[in-house]
């Protein structure tokens, strides 16, 4: 796909790994919907270093556990922009929650953003994609669903359904739109993150070092740009981790 003058739609696309595709999917001249929740300023910072690159870049605010406002998003981004044709599910709730502390309530809500917001969104996306003759979607996936943490339960679950749907998709939605995942490792802490565990982490990847936004970036980058017989598939970008 030739990115320059394509319009792209990022989830979590303010900070970390969401933050760094649209910086990376800017300077390929592709315009860019910024989706935030609550981290406004950064999305706002974001779209500002975007246009910096000579492109369109708009912030959109909208909670992915709510499905009517998932539905509305990809309309919104085609009445701002005029076309969508990229659709990157990057944003995920990431917490733990471990059989002896597991709780419905939580479980709902990390269902409702991990897996049933990136569904909704391909959906409403792909008849914006048959507007303009085909797209691209890149789900975020996670390469520890490869061994699933205990403490780490729910997340596990919800990514492993994101490959699933990943695949699946990829086929209900042949010729015209590519589905593909990708699988980071380690690849940008989050603030919250013990960094004893870090350091436990970090001993055990191959290549002897964490991931950067960066790479992932560059790597959806690829896909997007030189992916066009690329589909169904799950991509991991994990330092030789998990070995898939």
């Amino acid at each position: 796909m030739e990115l320059r003058d394509k319009v792209a739609l990022i989830t979590g696309g303010a900070r970390r790994i969401g933050r760094a595709t649209a910086l990376r999917l800017a300077r390929a001249g592709c315009h860019v919907a910024v989706h935030y929740l609550t981290s406004a300023a950064d999305a706002a910072s974001c779209a500002a270093l975007c246009r910096a690159d000579g492109v369109r870049a708009e912030t959109f605010s909208c909670d992915l556990a709510e499905p009517e406002a998932v539905r509305r998003l990809p309309a919104e981004v085609v009445e701002r922009f005029g076309r969508l044709d990229v659709l990157i599910n990057n944003a995920s709730i990431f917490e733990r929650m471990s059989v002896d502390d597991f709780a419905l309530r939580r479980w709902e809500r990390m269902m409702a953003v991990n897996v049933t917001a990136p569904l909704l969104l391909a959906l409403a996306a792909n008849e914006s994609f048959r507007a303009v003759g085909g797209g691209r979607i890149i789900n975020l996936c996670d390469a520890a669903v490869a061994q699933p943490a205990p403490a780490y339960l729910g997340y596990c679950i919800t990514k492993g359904a994101l490959e699933t749907q990943t695949r699946a998709l990829a086929r209900s939605l042949a010729t015209d739109v590519t589905v593909v995942g990708v699988a980071p490792g380690v690849a940008g802490w989050p603030e919250s993150f013990d960094p004893a565990l870090r350091q436990r982490l970090l001993e055990r990847i191959p290549l002897g070092r964490a991931g950067t936004p960066e790479e992932v970036a560059e790597l959806i980058h690829f896909l997007l740009a030189e992916g066009d017989y690329i589909s169904g598939t799950i991509v991991a970008i994990d330092g030789g981790w998990f070995g898939r």
